[in-house]
This record gives structure tokens, sequence and C-alpha cells, in this order.
């Protein structure tokens, strides 16, 4: 006997209001337990939202664009035992073409997304509309309205809605933006710099649009807010990692037949938590007020990760608990939980200090820009045999590089070289990991 079921949304953590961005099955699609049925998109994350049941799709209740919270309703299925066996014998449903891959990008995290200050008073953003881009905008009458009243250039501005269409909250976004940046001649609150030109690039040749995911824009908005807000410094160094090499490669030996592979980055985590607490200092945030330093008791640990959708820093929680299979485990899983679009915003959130490897990728340093309110993040290049003078002879070792980037108004140089050899020293020696 048929029954219908009600697909809900889950606990996908304090977000509401999450959009809807791809709808993968269509009515009369068969479908098993786990098969994907919609893709949400919050203000860190994309995720599937999986089928609970297995059976047949009977109609779908939102449409690309809308805003789901916990517990709306999605899709309702028929269930029934003829169903679900053919479920399960059945082969995979059709689904929608993916999208193309996005060109890949810097392993640098996106960090937590934070509300921009409300303006204190109503003011216009601009002194002149530019007609053309303003022509141009995907909005609506009302949307451009009100972007007329506030002076708005809907040619700047990013829409958020379907279709990069431009919503109301997208020109409220950019008026907040534009008022606490200073953009406008005050003389104080940001940097009074020209905007970027207009420019119409197709005059010059062939060209394509491609636009930007949620995660994309919101991690350039940050990442921006973070490197002019914050005073950067960079400590360079290299670490030996010759028999730590070799210790990882006997590991991943003699535990392949229980599926645990242990990476760098478990090493890099288990190492760095170590360091942390040596020098807390390391584990704090400045409050919002800029003058007490908040020292963290616990440590958690985000690492940066690339994904088609874009760059995510899950957390590793309570590090210095666990053990160093334990770790590496959890970081294997949780980039396969990334790379599916399973990642909920709580798994992103009470990082204390990161880690953004590129080993796998090549360099040989880069400038890591701190994960707000975390104080620094460590950046990892692909290591290389160099030769090393150790006892009056040149000696070949593997070298890897590091760049610790830090708060300047935390930490001082000296406390960020000292951190950098200390690290080296643990990695040096896996024995020191067990101190």
């Amino acid at each position: 006997m048929a029954e219908l079921k009600d697909i809900l949304v889950p606990d996908i953590g304090d977000f509401s209001g999450v959009e809807v961005i791809e709808i993968i099955v269509s009515p009369g699609d068969t479908v098993s337990v786990e098969d994907p049925l919609v893709s949400l998109e919050s203000d860190k994350a994309a995720m599937e939202i999986p089928s609970e049941f297995a059976g047949v799709v009977k109609e779908i209740k939102v449409s690309m664009g809308d805003k789901v919270s916990e517990g709306d309703l999605l899709i309702t299925m028929e269930i029934s035992d003829s169903v679900a066996s053919e479920a399960t014998t059945a082969a995979p449903t059709e689904k929608k073409a993916e999208p193309a891959k996005e060109t890949p990008k810097v392993a640098t995290p996106a960090p937590a997304a934070q509300q921009a200050p409300a303006p204190q008073r109503a003011a216009p953003v601009a002194t002149a509309i530019d007609e053309a881009g303003f022509s141009k905008a995907h909005a609506s009458p009302a949307v451009r309205k009100f972007a007329r009243e506030l002076g708005a250039n809907l040619g700047q501005i990013n829409g958020s809605g379907l279709k990069g269409r431009i919503l109301k909250d997208d020109v409220k976004a950019f008026v907040k933006q534009v008022l606490s940046s200073g953009a406008i001649g005050a003389p104080s609150g940001g940097l009074s710099v020209e905007p970027m030109p207009d420019i119409d690039f197709s005059q010059f040749g062939n060209i394509e649009t491609q636009p930007l995911t949620k995660i994309n824009k919101l991690t350039g908005k940050f990442l921006h807010r973070n490197w002019v807000n914050i005073p950067h410094v960079t400590q360079f160094d290299e670490v030996d990692i010759t028999e730590l090499e070799a210790f990882r490669k006997e590991l991943n030996v003699e535990h392949k037949d229980e599926g645990i592979k242990v990476t760098m980055v478990a090493f890099l985590v288990k190492a760095i938590a170590s360091a942390l607490k040596e020098y807390p200092r390391f584990n704090s945030s400045l409050d919002t007020a800029g003058e007490n330093l908040i020292l963290k008791k616990y440590i958690n640990v985000g690492v940066a990760m690339d994904t088609p959708a874009g760059l995510v820093v899950p957390v590793i929680r309570d590090v210095e608990c666990k053990s160093l299979l334990q770790i590496a485990k959890e970081v294997v899983d949780t980039s396969i939980k990334a790379r599916d679009k399973k990642l909920k915003p709580a798994d992103m959130a009470g990082g204390c200090i990161s880690i953004s490897s590129l080993g796998g990728i090549g360099g040989t340093a880069f400038t890591p820009i701190v994960n707000a309110p975390e104080v620094a993040i460590l950046g990892v290049s692909r290591a290389a045999m160099k030769p090393v003078y150790i006892d009056g002879e040149f000696v070949p070792r593997l070298m890897m590089p590091i760049s610790l980037s830090y708060d300047h108004r935390v930490i001082d140089g000296a406390d960020g070289a000292r951190f950098t050899s200390f690290l080296g020293r643990i990695l040096a020696d896996t024995r020191r990991l067990v101190l």
C-alpha cells in the first residue's frame, strides 16, 4: 500500500533563509535512501539534502532561489514496498548536469561570516548614478526604485537571487558596506580610494561570464575585511621532515587494512596543538573593543579545504585530546563531507587557528590571510629535497617551507619566530609529539 511522506529541511545549524541553488530530482523519479534531492547554500557552505526514504518523487514544493529553513517542506514522496524494492535494484536516476568546475583556488580559508555594522544614518552612497550600468542590472522595478532612492549604483551590486537577480537585501548590504568602509569621502572609518573602473571586456575579444557562488563572494568580502583591518606579519621558515615523512609512510602501511590514511595535515594539526600549549597567546582573540585578549582553554584547528563550490574551513575540535590516528581519520572524513557538500555551518565555527596547506600543489612560500577572529594562520608549501650542512658535510634532507601570518596587535615578531622554531623542532623529531 502506497504512503505519502514529506521530506523536510533537516537541522542546518543556526541558519535560516538558506537559498535553494539546485533541484536534483524531478516528479516521477525513483530515488533510494541517501540519494540527494536538492542543494542548499548558506553563507558558509553548500550542502545537499538526502532522501530519508526510498520511493517515487510525487511533488516538489520549492523552486530555485527559494529561501528555506529547518522544518520547511521540500518534497513529497510516495513510499511503498514495491517502490522501495525497485529503488534498491534500479539504476541511479539521471541527475541534472553538474555545473562546470571552477578554476582551482589558493587554499586560503574563508573566514566565518559576520554581519556588517548597520549605518547610523541614511545617506546616499554615490553622487551620480551610472545609468548604463543601472539599466543593464538584473533587478525588478521595485528594487530599481529602492536603489535610486539610496543613490546606489545597481551596476556595482552582485545579485544573490535566482540567476544573479539583485534583491533588496543586496542593495541594503551594498549600502552598509560602502558606509562602513568610508568610501563616501569620509575622513575616517575606511580607505578613501577610487572605485575600480567598469570595463566592457567584450570590446577586446570573446569573453565568458561565470557567476561567483555565494561562498566565493563572501570569501572575497571577509578576506578583504581581514586584510585591511588586521596588521599582518608573516614569518617564513623551513622544517626538516625527513624522518617524519618516513614515519608517515610506515604508519600508512601498518594501518592500510583499517582504511586509515595519515596525511601530513594530521601531523601539522597534532604539532600545532603542542605549539599552542607552549605559546597560549596564539590561541586567543581580541574582543570587539580591542582592549582585552580572550585566551581559550580549548584547541580547535581549522583546515582549509578547496571544493568545487569554493573554499571552506571545517574545524577539527579538541585536538589536544585526540591521538594522531584519530585526527588523521577525522581530517579525511571531513574532506569527504566538504567535497560532497555535507558540511553544516556548525562544522566551521569555533576555530582557534587555521592551517592552509598547498603542499599537494606546489610553491615555495605564500602569505596566508589571518582568519579573524583568530590571530594566526599557518601556511604550508611543498617539501623538497635540499642539501643541508650537518656535522661538517652536506646531506640531503626533505625540507618543508612554512609561512606563519599573525595579527601584530597581539603577537610580536620575536614570538612569531619562537613559534615557528618550536613547531620545527616538534616536526623534525616525532617523539616530541607525545610530550
